[in-house]
């Protein structure tokens, strides 16, 4: 899977769980149908959510945005909906253009310790995958525990 398709897999996926959070907001509040639906809407949404932002990191790292677009890039799965504009800009400025970066060139930038690093991991597509799962696993059990946003339970 290209960095490009799997950013834009993802940045749609984050946009439709915003439908379920919102669905299941309107259930609640509005249609006073209990809080199921945002539970289900809200656990599903956050998982994605956490799933966009380590995306945005590694195809922003491997596609050379600056720190402060890669930011920019996360952030927007805060705004409903943002994913979306921000990804049809990203593709059209050719900012997804390309594969993944698995071999080092004459680049300076390819000597950086994270640029090493990134290397070495798309080298090893299962290791990648396996850690991008746990930590997305672990990150989100962690915020489980902690409790939902406002403190609601």
């Amino acid at each position: 899977m290209s960095p490009r398709l799997f950013y834009r897999t993802l940045a749609f996926a984050e946009a439709v769980t915003w439908t379920l959070l919102i669905l299941g907001l309107l259930m609640k509040y509005v249609w006073d149908l209990g809080d199921v639906g945002v539970r289900i809407g809200g656990s599903i949404h956050g998982f994605v959510f956490l799933a966009y932002a380590a995306t945005a990191i590694l195809v922003g790292l491997n596609q050379r945005w600056s720190v402060p677009l890669i930011a920019l890039g996360v952030v927007t799965a805060i705004v409903p909906y943002a994913t979306i504009p921000f990804d049809l800009w990203a593709d059209r400025t050719g900012r997804l253009d390309g594969g993944w970066r698995r071999d080092a060139t004459d680049d300076p930038r390819d000597r950086s310790w994270v640029d090493r690093l990134l290397r070495w991991f798309l080298a090893h597509p299962a290791v990648l995958s396996s850690v991008f799962v746990v930590a997305l696993v672990g990150i989100f059990a962690t915020l489980l525990v902690i409790g939902p946003p406002g403190g609601e339970r």
